[in-house]
């Protein structure tokens, strides 16, 4: 299992995304618990080219409230899947990862991207509530949309959306091989 915290990045994370504090406790929760529990955290910015998403801008850099650890990963990606040519995918691989617990911006973008790419390469994708969020757009609200993609298009087709107690209790119960240091499933 790892956790994928994908585009929370500064030019983004902000008061107009749909429940943004219930969001940033949420993924606060998750990276503390998997931190806990030596569940790897990985983490995927999105680089627009041009703009406020841009390598080398103060609004490309994880949002501070979630920023990484020196030794945890972060992959950078220019297409809404954190899979495709980033080398997430064939880290995972490389480690035989199984399941991937997904967070983060934005909700009808990289997250729905990214959640049918993983589903597609056979991770099992686990999705907490409230943990992806959205800004209103031409066609919904950002509540809608999150609304939409949680609870009638990922959950039970292309991923688990769980609660966060559900969650939570999935990431105490990783088992470890004491004799490879190595996950269970």
């Amino acid at each position: 299992m790892i956790l994928l915290v994908i585009d929370t990045q500064k030019g983004i994370t902000n008061h107009q995304l749909y429940n943004f504090e219930s969001f940033v406790d949420n993924i606060k929760t998750l990276i503390n618990k998997a931190r806990d529990h030596h569940i790897e955290v990985i983490y995927v910015r999105h680089d627009d080219g041009e703009g406020t998403l841009t390598k080398g801008n103060e609004d490309f850099e994880i949002y501070d409230e979630f920023k990484p650890l020196t030794y945890e990963k972060i992959f950078d990606k220019t297409v809404n899947s954190a899979f495709k040519n980033t080398g997430l995918l064939e880290y995972l691989q490389s480690i035989n990862e199984k399941q991937v617990i997904v967070v983060g911006l934005q909700t009808e973008y990289c997250i729905d991207a990214s959640i049918k790419c993983g589903f597609e390469h056979g991770f099992e994708m686990i999705v907490p509530e409230y943990s992806n969020t959205t800004f209103d757009n031409q066609f919904m609200s950002g509540e809608k949309s999150y609304q939409y993609y949680n609870n009638m298009i990922w959950k039970n087709r292309y991923a688990k959306c769980l609660s966060m107690e559900e969650t939570l209790l999935l990431m105490e119960n990783i088992k470890y091989d004491k004799k490879t240091g190595r996950k269970r499933y």
